[in-house]
């Protein structure tokens, strides 16, 4: 990659060799013009060349030179790029915990008169987190019958936001590994420059589920006392409602046929104590203010200080060479086949 920065930017060529193809047309032109006789088998070759001794127009040929030349330059992948530069700044590292098991199917909740599962109605809250706390950074795990992390510790939040969108339910093996997924996500904050020994400053697990564990080799209660060992505190947010819900019933392809009355799985006993033991706090899904209390308990804390930040921006100028390169050598070719510049000079 060849670029050309100065302070807030410049150009640069992605693929620059594809610019070698260059050194081919002042041969191709030598070529040309030693020959008398038609050097390429090409449409209207008789108008490109020229008979012996006919008056031959060089407008077709500067065009498909001009063309060529053109789309070599798109093919080197011509950019603009601008760099931003950020200061240092405060902030936390907070880990989000996502359960993606079958009970989160669960359609207990409801909004403008339609129903929700579980998940659908702890978007707003991932959403919230993602949109407004630009100076954090954010990792995500998402657990089901196991845990695996979907991305690390990171500033990028609209690219946080596009992975989330994507996530669904059951996308993993079902069942509910909430201890699994906790030791995953303290793991994630353990690492970094913030860890004095065996704490951790700043960092968070904010952990979404409907709180029923029953799969994974870590118990949930073993989890929050390796968070509580490192100093990182556990929000947890609990989705779903006690006593029966509705769990829609689906067929083979996936569309939903009803629904059948089951016992709510939400443990907020075992939510409750992971809080507890950790320094965090517990919140429904349910309650309005829920985005807003866990922000205001999670900024009670000491920030950490974050390095200097840096990111290049680019934007694809290509089709700024390709559109007229492509329309030169159609020109090129109109030319020479109407033999409209057989008048020419030679």
């Amino acid at each position: 990659m060849i670029e050309a920065l100065g302070g807030d930017g410049g150009l640069a060529l992605r693929d620059p060799a594809w610019l070698a193809l260059l050194f081919g047309l002042p041969l191709l032109a030598w070529l040309r013009a030693r020959r008398g006789g038609v050097v390429w088998v090409v449409p209207f070759a008789s108008h490109w060349s020229g008979g012996p001794g006919a008056a031959r127009s060089r407008l077709p040929v500067l065009l498909l030179f001009a063309g060529i030349a053109l789309l070599c330059l798109a093919l080197a992948r011509p950019q603009s790029v601008s760099e931003r530069r950020f200061a240092q700044s405060e902030g936390y590292d907070l880990v989000l915990a996502i359960d993606l098991s079958g009970s989160m199917y669960a359609e207990d909740y409801e909004r403008g008169g339609k129903r929700l599962n579980r998940l659908e109605a702890i978007v707003p809250i991932l959403d919230a987190f993602t949109a407004r706390r630009a100076g954090d950074r954010i990792g995500v795990v998402v657990f089901g019958g196991r845990a695996y992390t979907l991305a690390p510790l990171s500033f990028d939040h609209a690219w946080l936001r596009r992975q989330i969108e994507r996530l669904r339910i059951g996308l993993f093996e079902d069942g509910t590994a909430i201890g699994d997924a906790l030791a995953l996500a303290v793991s994630r904050l353990a690492i970094g420059e913030h860890a004095t020994g065996d704490t951790r400053k700043g960092g968070f697990v904010v952990l979404l589920t409907d709180g029923a564990s029953n799969a994974g080799s870590v118990a949930p209660l073993e989890a929050a006392r390796l968070a509580k060992a490192r100093g990182i505190p556990v929000y947890a947010i609990g989705a779903g409602r006690p006593g029966l819900v509705p769990m829609p019933v689906f067929d083979e392809r996936g569309a939903k046929l009803g629904y059948r009355q089951i016992q709510s799985d939400l443990d907020e006993p075992t939510l409750q104590r992971i809080a507890d033991e950790t320094g965090g706090r517990y919140f429904r899904a349910a309650d309005s203010d829920t985005v807003d209390a866990a922000f205001a308990a999670i900024d009670a804390e000491k920030k950490i200080e974050f390095d200097a930040r840096s990111q290049l921006r680019s934007e694809e100028l290509f089709a700024w060479a390709a559109g007229p390169g492509l329309v030169c050598g159609v020109l090129a070719f109109a030319l020479a086949g109407s033999g409209r510049g057989a008048g020419g000079s030679a």
